[in-house]
């Protein structure tokens, strides 16, 4: 009873208050919790505002970041086109849209050019209208626009479709290196394109065609423009490039404006001297210098080893334009005064290099030294000037005139040049000191002697390679071993090296060279200067001593731009060389470098001068060592060779 009044007093009361209005009704809880929410969640997003303004977009706590793809700046694609709306270049100014164009007389137009030629013939009737002079005015003007446009109908076309005089600049550059063409030296003229361009005489064009150049050799093309400029020249050409012919003709354009030797004159001496290393090469260039000095007239006598004296001196009885001679027998002829050189102002020095290490570097310089002084040409730069060094010095007297051909730049070879040499322009055809690319260069590791002799019989009896076909050895016991063993399988092989006399020499050359023999088998004699048409095969039964001696090797194929091949035996003996052999097969873009030499311990480094000299003191016993010709053709047998 008591708590059911209380609570009726109770609830009576608040009803009591209620109804007097003291006091509001409070708010329902829930509505107090959510007003605090979305309060908090202004505030979060206030400081999630700030914090992206000053810190960027954290792209782990955005869901819409983390779900767009994202691209590589590497990957972007940028567009550049606009819609025609943002398009600001067209005037929308109707007073523009009819735009009225220039006229102009003459060449001009917009932008100076004109694009057809209604403008040109419209101010020629208008000057030819005027006079006398200005009709004169007109003519120059219509022969300057057809000028013109020619120029312009041969700005794209290749060098080989443009005549001489549209020829510039850049096709020049184009050209040097479309035949591997390079020049040092001041005022040198551009090479020429053929034989009609070359500024040769016109009757000595016509032996030119008759002997059989259809088109001139890369060496030939540079160095015969500059030697006809009587120009000193240095030639470094790869071998079996045609530089015989580069200089032999300029030599008869420079003699023919000389006088005839007569009675009184004949016993001065020569023209010109040709100096070569060996007596191979020296009656080679003679063979080749007569095919064009005997139709105009001049005499051209070789001078070397292996002949007496006694008939040299009668073959000189009548005077000679030209002598071509090995270094050591023309100095003893100069000292046993058969000869003088009273009036020799053309020097040719080829295989200067060779004629170096051979030890001729003494003799050289007294050949030099015998010439006459008044002529030399000053050294300075008029000796660049061809107007200058043309003149006659009075009567038959020129400047002397100095060609040196080499493969390498020894310092022997450079001090000969600096001293004999005035402002010489050098010429390099392809890369010194390397094989023609014409040339595939194979390597067989094979140890033993009678494995090689073996794998020589495969080669020759597959028929793969057709005669002729040389074969290169070390030393000269092996020289006519391996002939006797190609005689006993059916081949006719002849031989070539220091211990034969030069009747035999010259007989064995004969004969391959006219199909009588199959095969030469030779020491390095044969390695440099010997021209033999047509070998479609070189081997190298020993590898050469050297990599300079391995590339003349090789250089007896794939001549005067026709392919060959080259098959050298390699074994472990022959260290010092596979490391020069290995970048020079690597360079070849017609050979391929087998296996076991790209891996073999000595291929990895150079060797040094002291192993390698080391090895060379013990190589001689094993068919591997120096050439016994390195050793026979020193300076006192030299001079005989």
């Amino acid at each position: 009873m008591r708590n059911q009044q209380g609570f009726q007093r109770g609830g009576g009361g608040n009803r009591g208050r209620g109804g007097d209005g003291d006091m509001a009704p409070p708010p329902p809880p829930s509505g107090e919790r959510g007003g605090d929410r979305k309060k908090i969640s202004l505030e979060a997003a206030g400081t999630a505002e700030i914090r992206k303004r000053y810190m960027g977009i954290d792209p782990d706590s955005s869901a819409q970041a983390s779900k767009k793809k994202r691209r590589k700046t590497s990957e972007r694609k940028f567009t550049f086109e606009w819609g025609a709306e943002e398009d600001t270049s067209p005037d929308y100014n109707p007073l523009y849209n009819n735009r009225a164009e220039a006229h102009f007389f003459g060449r001009g137009r917009l932008g100076g050019f004109a694009e057809t030629e209604k403008p040109t013939q419209g101010y020629v009737k208008a000057l030819e209208a005027r006079g006398e002079d200005e009709r004169r005015r007109a003519r120059e003007i219509l022969e300057m626009e057809r000028k013109r446009r020619e120029g312009a109908n041969w700005v794209d076309k290749h060098w080989s479709e443009k005549p001489l005089e549209m020829m510039k600049e850049r096709d020049w550059r184009i050209f040097k290196e479309d035949f591997n063409i390079a020049t040092r030296g001041g005022a040198i003229p551009n090479p020429m394109r053929s034989w009609k361009e070359s500024m040769l005489p016109e009757r000595l064009l016509r032996i030119v065609g008759e002997v059989g150049y259809k088109e001139p050799s890369a060496v030939q093309r540079a160095a015969i423009p500059i030697a006809l400029q009587n120009r000193d020249l240095i030639g470094v050409a790869v071998t079996g490039s045609g530089k015989t012919a580069s200089f032999v003709l300029p030599l008869l354009v420079y003699i023919s404006e000389l006088p005839s030797l007569s009675e009184m004159t004949k016993n001065d001496g020569p023209y010109a001297i040709v100096l070569a290393p060996t007596r191979e090469l020296a009656q080679q260039i003679e063979v080749e210098a007569k095919k064009f000095a005997t139709p105009l007239g001049f005499t051209c006598v070789s001078i070397v080893g292996g002949h007496t004296i006694e008939e040299q001196a009668y073959n000189l009885r009548d005077g000679a334009e030209i002598i071509i001679a090995t270094p050591g027998r023309l100095v003893d002829c100069l000292e046993r005064r058969l000869l003088v050189l009273s009036q020799c102002c053309y020097v040719i020095m080829d295989e200067a290099d060779r004629m170096i290490d051979m030890g001729f570097e003494e003799s050289v310089n007294k050949i030099l030294d015998a010439l006459p002084v008044h002529n030399v040409k000053p050294d300075t730069e008029d000796a660049e000037n061809p107007v200058l060094m043309s003149k006659h010095l009075g009567g038959k007297d020129r400047f002397r005139q100095t060609m040196m051909y080499t493969a390498t730049m020894p310092p022997a070879i450079e001090r000969i040049a600096r001293k004999y040499l005035r402002r010489p322009a050098i010429v390099t055809i392809g890369n010194a000191g390397e094989a023609v690319d014409t040339v595939e260069q194979r390597v067989e590791f094979i140890g033993s002697e009678d494995r090689r002799k073996k794998r020589l019989a495969e080669i020759l009896n597959s028929r793969e390679f057709a005669p002729p076909v040389i074969v290169f050895v070390n030393i000269k016991r092996n020289c006519d071993a391996v002939a006797k063993d190609l005689k006993h399988l059916g081949w006719h092989a002849v031989t070539l090296h220091g211990s034969k006399s030069q009747d035999q020499r010259e007989q064995a050359l004969q004969q391959l060279r006219a199909g009588q023999a199959d095969i030469l088998v030779a020491t390095d004699l044969a390695g440099r200067g010997i021209d033999v048409s047509d070998v479609s095969l070189v081997i190298n039964f020993n590898m050469a001593t050297s990599i300079e001696q391995y590339t003349h090797r090789i250089g007896r194929t794939g001549r005067a731009g026709k392919s060959g091949v080259a098959i050298t035996f390699l074994s472990n003996d022959d260290a010092d060389v596979m490391y020069d052999l290995k970048q020079m097969l690597m360079k070849s873009q017609i050979s391929r470098l087998p296996d076991e030499l790209r891996f073999h311990e000595a291929a990895q480094s150079k060797p040094t001068r002291s192993s390698a000299g080391a090895r060379k003191g013990a190589g001689s016993a094993n068919g591997n060592g120096p050439s016994e010709e390195s050793s026979l053709l020193q300076v006192p047998v030299g001079r005989w060779s």
